[in-house]
């Protein structure tokens, strides 16, 4: 190798713990990078899941399909991870330049600098080393220094952006129905046929922002005549504009759309370019033609189908690139790869079934860049398929099995920009959330306060223009705890209406017919079962028969804070209230209650709410000795469980 490669440094985005992943000898993690980073440098982590059932070596088959469709565009392997001692290193570079092989190609990148880690078994140090791709027979050098970066996501977009791009087609397969095997050579020809579309030189492509922050947004860019080449070399992308004549669209970059005056830097806040195929675009013609038609008679009966496809495509660029290349070297590439993967998964059972397959993008916490998942949208997220592969996910991504990360409800919504400019996650009313934030003190004396953690809606009497006073406090406590599992994105459904809750009961045969549309009460026993119905949620249920009682609860209450944080519904006599937290004197026994109470009727202005005490703590009996909770009624308290799921 050359003089100065003794002056190898490897970066790291990625917090080190990420890197102590294996405690057995052999490539446990692969390295991910970008050719718009700085050469060794480490964004994420991904765990290698799939090894050959004779050894401990990795699946490198398996691992390429799935990294291929994880990783997005503009991110690329750069190294492996293996425990031992310093030979592993060689190891580690010699699976990725075999996986790169499989995943790009031959000849992609072959100065790329690759990266063999190696963990001691003993020490759990981590050692770097560093070989070029192309050079099978080369020496490997250890690197000279390790730098943590301080501030890893400002690094990877102060000066990258997204780029999106969603396809919907329609694939019409006609098949002879004496010959129903002959549909998978139907649909490989639909594919093809698009593809070649794709890489038609007379294709044009739009290109726009998405940020809305602005009234003075620049013009979208016509880019056509766009010229394949999956092998450019992008670390050279400051240098791709030179030659080009004119200011046309050819010639600009992605800063082109970028906001500069940024504060925070993360997937969420990045500059995002939104690029549309123009199928249907009029190009030059040199003559005048009349329409035509033309009849092709089918030689013997067929059938057709036609098959909904949704292609979504999010890829990495610098804003140094010019706009041509990231169609030409990120978008058309991708969308082609995403048509592959889809023929692949709905080949097997292309007539058995209908797979509804979709591609969903995720940025889950400790991850860089963004992922790209597919579902199929027909099983439905609890069935066990979806399970197991979601956890398979989480065991890739090094996230912890207890939390649904990368549920659909999960998934960067790009079709919703807050004012900032900044993809939403959450996919809410505009009802009034967490109003208990900011409200006085308890009280209590010693006490520790245990809350709610994460948001919730507050839903309250006479809202939704639906008159439920006197009769739905129930309901609307309900639907404030199911708000908090959506908004916790335990699931993506909607809050129900007091008839969907209605109709749960009938469904599961807890009511009769007749209860629908009605205004009778319902209590604790009633909400657990909506909620084990819609949501899959199980709930502890605790009974005390007098108001007196629940003082003596504290302690449990609180434990139920602290570990499932989840909002807990209160029920005696006709009243029903949310119960947010607990104030709690262990050894005075003193204690108060932070109530959210659904009773209020008036509009969502949250002064009001706080000034006239529908939140806020109460105490058992007060100072002027008024109880809070009567004597003479019995009470049941809901205790949602948070799911322990992926």
């Amino acid at each position: 190798m050359a003089d100065d490669d003794s002056n190898r440094i490897v970066r790291l985005l990625c917090r080190p713990s990420h890197l102590h992943k294996g405690s057995d000898p052999g490539i446990h993690c692969w390295l991910i990078g970008s050719p718009f980073l700085p050469p060794l440098t480490i964004v994420s982590i991904l765990r290698c899941i799939n090894t050959t059932p004779s050894s401990s070596s990795p699946d490198l088959h398996k691992e390429s399909n799935d990294l291929k469709t994880l990783i997005p565009k503009g991110f690329e392997l750069i190294g492996a991870l293996a425990s031992g001692d310093d030979t592993s290193a060689r190891a580690a570079i010699d699976a990725t330049r075999e996986l790169r092989k499989l995943m790009y190609g031959e000849g992609m990148g072959e100065d790329q600098l690759l990266i063999g880690g190696v963990e001691s078994l003993d020490s759990g140090e981590v050692r770097f080393f560093v070989c070029e791709t192309g050079n099978v027979s080369s020496g490997i050098e250890r690197v000279s220094s390790v730098i943590q970066e301080e501030n890893p996501e400002k690094f990877v977009w102060e000066n990258g952006c997204l780029l999106r791009c969603e396809l919907p087609i329609k694939l019409p397969i006609y098949y002879p129905l004496k010959n129903p095997t002959d549909v998978e050579k139907a649909y490989k020809q639909a594919t093809e046929a698009v593809i070649a579309k794709l890489k038609d030189p007379q294709a044009v492509y739009m290109l726009e922002t998405l940020s809305k922050t602005s009234s003075d947004q620049p013009p979208p860019s016509i880019v056509r005549g766009v010229q394949l080449d999956f092998h450019t070399d992008f670390s050279k992308t400051k240098h791709l504009v030179e030659g080009d004549a004119g200011y046309d669209a050819s010639s600009l970059s992605c800063s082109y759309f970028s906001i500069y005056s940024k504060t925070a830097f993360s997937i969420e806040n990045a500059d995002t370019i939104q690029v549309s195929v123009l199928f249907n675009s009029l190009g030059p013609s040199s003559a005048s033609a009349a329409p035509t038609a033309e009849y092709f008679p089918v030689m013997e009966e067929a059938r057709l189908i036609v098959k909904d496809i949704k292609l979504d495509v999010l890829c990495y660029a610098s804003r140094d690139l010019p706009l041509r290349h990231a169609v030409s070297c990120l978008i058309i590439p991708g969308l082609i790869d995403q048509l592959n993967i889809l023929q692949k998964f709905m080949l097997p059972s292309l007539l058995a079934k209908h797979p509804q397959l979709k591609p969903y993008h995720f940025s889950p916490p400790g991850v860089l860049h963004p992922i790209t998942v597919f579902y199929e949208l027909s099983f439905g997220e609890t069935e066990m398929k979806q399970v197991e592969f979601r956890r398979s996910l989480h065991s890739r991504l090094g996230l912890p099995y207890d939390r649904p990360l990368l549920r659909i409800a999960n998934a960067l919504d790009f079709s919703k920009l807050k004012n900032s400019g900044t993809v939403s996650h959450q996919k809410g009313s505009a009802l009034l959330r967490d109003v208990h934030t900011g409200i006085p003190s308890s009280g209590v004396i010693g006490g520790a306060v245990s809350l709610v953690q994460g948001s919730y809606e507050y839903h309250h009497y006479l809202q939704d223009g639906f008159n439920d006073s006197g009769w739905g406090c129930a309901y609307r406590s309900l639907q404030t705890i199911i708000s908090w599992f959506r908004l916790q994105n335990y699931s993506s459904i909607e809050v129900p209406s007091h008839r969907e809750i209605q109709q749960a009961l009938v469904e599961i045969g807890d009511k009769d017919p007749s209860f629908i549309g009605s205004r009778d009460w319902i209590g604790a026993i009633e909400l657990s079962f909506v909620l084990d119905k819609l949501l899959g949620v199980t709930c502890k249920v605790i009974n005390v028969r007098s108001g007196a009682e629940l003082p003596e609860k504290c302690r449990e209450l609180a434990l139920h804070f602290e570990t499932q944080s989840t909002p807990v519904m209160i029920g005696g006599g006709v009243l029903a209230y949310t119960l947010l937290g607990v104030d709690y004197n262990d050894a005075s026994g003193d204690c108060a209650f932070l109530i959210l109470d659904p009773h209020y009727t008036g509009t969502d202005d949250l002064k009001k709410i706080i000034n006239g005490g529908w939140v806020g703590w109460k105490k058992a009996v007060d100072s002027k000795g008024k109880n809070f909770f009567l004597h003479d009624k019995f009470y049941n308290l809901l205790l949602p469980q948070r799911p322990n799921m992926v």
